[in-house]
């Protein structure tokens, strides 16, 4: 089931995160959507490295800066977006599936490979043809072509001499990417 119908879908969610990611008090959001308040973000409960938003779920890599503060966020855009979304399309009950998933990183090579992972999902899934144009991803402010200040970057980016690097790192493992979905599939079929 898609969790975003419209472009407007996509740019609510995004609204979301950056309020969320920001600890409180704070004007309540209706307020906040409706006309242009800085936020104190120096007082971000997680640090956003990098993110997807796909038809059907989502996928961020945090960076926690308060005690249960990836939990907090995840609760609070979560049930942001359901009521939104709820309420948009006249429905009741869950729009996520399941609790959120997590995974604590252990290494510098497995913080590497997520932020690929995470910017590779919509060409891995067939979303777009070419990351450079995907508007819901972070993928575009980390090669520098949009302006916005939601990631926390150079934790990934200070590692590679330059953006076009990053993008050989990211695009560099597309077929193999596709051949792990492929193979993750197949696996769910035998289930």
């Amino acid at each position: 089931m898609s969790i975003y119908y419209t472009a407007f879908d996509f740019k609510h969610f995004l609204n979301i995160m950056f309020y969320y990611q920001v600890e409180g008090p704070k004007p309540r959001f209706s307020y906040f959507k409706e006309k242009p308040i800085v936020l104190d973000t120096n007082k971000r409960i997680v640090d956003i490295i990098c993110y997807c938003l796909m038809p059907n779920h989502f996928h961020f890599l945090l960076r926690q800066n308060k005690e249960g503060g990836i939990t907090e966020f995840i609760s609070k855009i979560s049930n942001s977006y359901t009521k939104y979304f709820n309420t948009k399309n006249e429905r009741v009950g869950p729009l996520l599936q399941g609790e959120f998933q997590s995974v604590h990183i252990e290494s510098n090579e497995q913080l590497l490979h997520l932020s690929r992972y995470i910017h590779l999902n919509p060409l891995i899934g067939y979303v777009t043809k070419d990351l450079r144009t995907y508007k819901w991803s972070s993928y575009a402010q980390y090669l520098g072509l949009t302006n916005s200040n939601v990631c926390s970057k150079d934790i990934i980016l200070e590692q590679f001499k330059s953006t076009d690097d990053y993008e050989s790192f990211v695009l560099d493992q597309v077929s193999y990417a596709r051949e792990l979905d492929i193979i993750k599939h197949q696996l769910l079929d035998f289930e």
